[in-house]
């Protein structure tokens, strides 16, 4: 059986979610110095690329409505398969400038397609 689109949908903002969780109240300083803060936001952002590159393959048409798709897919696999070269600042300027206007996106997906 087949998954609903929007279960992608709900993945991703739950996900994207959560590292604002993780990350409030932190500066860069701080995220640097917290391996753990580091290794959950890295794992929320493998998930959201997960969700979207299914979503695209289930429904290319509501992913191309997702701004910058293949970039953050991409970003999901440089977190995986290019683990060794990944530096701190540039996930926290991710999660600090690209990560709001994709869960604004999702959320408004979500708002239009209904709850999955």
């Amino acid at each position: 059986m087949q998954r609903d689109p929007r279960a992608f949908l709900w993945d991703v903002r739950e996900s994207a979610t959560a590292i604002q969780d993780f990350t409030a109240g932190m500066d860069a300083v701080a995220y640097a110095a917290n391996e753990m803060a580091q290794s959950a936001v890295e794992r929320k952002f493998e998930i959201i690329g997960e969700a979207l590159s299914q979503l695209a393959k289930l429904d290319s048409a509501l992913a191309a409505r997702i701004p910058e798709l293949p970039q953050i897919v991409a970003f999901r696999n440089q977190l995986i398969h290019g683990y060794a070269t990944v530096k701190v600042g540039t996930v926290w300027n991710v999660a600090q400038r690209s990560l709001p206007s994709l869960l604004a996106c999702v959320v408004s997906l979500l708002q239009e397609l209904g709850e999955p």
